[in-house]
């Protein structure tokens, strides 16, 4: 192959991720942890499962280290249903990538609920075939995810609480964010680029789009048909909930609503009617009495606090 051929080879790899991220757009993502679980999620209309041996709730109860699953969990779910399987690996922790890539996942998330593996890198998603998912709490973490190769972002919030409101929070700092953008001139441009370590030609995109040039999805304390909905007229593109099902009294019954919910988002009379009757939702945790907050954990950027503690 010339030299020439090679960048046509990588942007149509590149194009491929992207557009297998965002036919999952509209969609609702769940956590599940044994085959019987990715069952009721695809039979509730989930557009993709994510594997793990423990939702992010049983991750803050249990605390200790969380890290990629065991393979046998991953294919038992990938044998057990026809939608796209998902599976975690912990921040810069490539090698876990590589094993998940040829598992034969479907889209591999580097995320903040493990437990990191490099606090001074993430993963080099570009030398990846599988394309890659990754959270995000505002502009500037989005644009280093994009840069660094992820075709698809999910607003972090807190995953695990329960509590819608992180969630929120992100989203609406991320769309804050990019209207900001929209006002800024190329000189503007590009000093934000070298202040997020990332193409000015990436930024530019966002501002003649007014939205990332991926897909995004809101994640982090989705637990009832109205989070789904509220994130979804928010502006995102679509739902992750992980600990919302599973940890409720009636999954299978709160699985299709939240279903539901995302694809009627704008219609309160639909939202009404899944929201009746679907048993109670998961306890949850009030974001405010954390100690342990996933969505601080960025590899090259860690919370203050531990930095300080670091030093001497």
């Amino acid at each position: 192959m010339s030299s020439a051929a090679k960048p046509i080879v990588s942007e149509a790899t590149e194009r491929v991720k992207k557009g297998l991220a965002a036919m999952l757009k509209g969609g609702v993502i769940m956590d599940v942890m044994n085959s019987e679980q990715a069952k009721i999620a695809e039979e509730a209309g989930a557009c993709a499962v994510m594997a793990l041996e423990r939702i992010p709730a049983d991750i803050r109860k249990d605390g200790g280290v969380a890290r990629s699953s065991d393979p046998k969990m991953i294919k038992a779910i990938m044998s057990a249903v026809s939608i796209p399987v998902m599976a975690k690996v912990r921040i810069g922790h490539f090698v876990e990538a590589q094993i998940l890539q040829q598992l034969g996942v479907d889209f591999i998330d580097e995320s903040e609920v493990l437990t990191v593996a490099d606090e001074g890198n993430h993963v080099n998603k570009n030398k990846f075939k599988v394309p890659f998912v990754c959270g995000c709490r505002n502009l500037g973490e989005a644009l280093r995810r994009i840069a660094e190769g992820a075709c698809m972002i999910r607003t972090k919030g807190e995953a695990g609480t329960g509590d819608i409101v992180e969630a929120v929070r992100h989203i609406r700092t991320l769309h804050k964010e990019i209207r900001m953008v929209q006002t800024m001139d190329d000189d503007e441009l590009f000093t934000m680029a070298k202040d997020h370590a990332c193409s000015l030609e990436l930024l530019q995109q966002i501002k003649r789009d007014g939205k990332l040039p991926v897909v995004n999805f809101a994640a982090g304390g989705v637990a009832t048909p109205a989070d789904a909905a509220l994130c979804m007229q928010l502006g995102v593109d679509g739902v992750f909930v992980g600990s919302g099902i599973f940890k409720s009294s009636d999954p299978a019954k709160r699985a299709r609503a939240i279903v539901q919910a995302v694809t009627h988002f704008n219609n309160p009379q639909v939202l009404a009617e899944v929201s009746e009757d679907i048993g109670d939702a998961m306890t949850g945790i009030n974001c405010d009495e954390l100690k342990v907050r996933y969505a601080d954990r960025e590899g090259g950027n860690m919370p203050a606090a531990k930095k300080a503690k670091m030093e001497y």
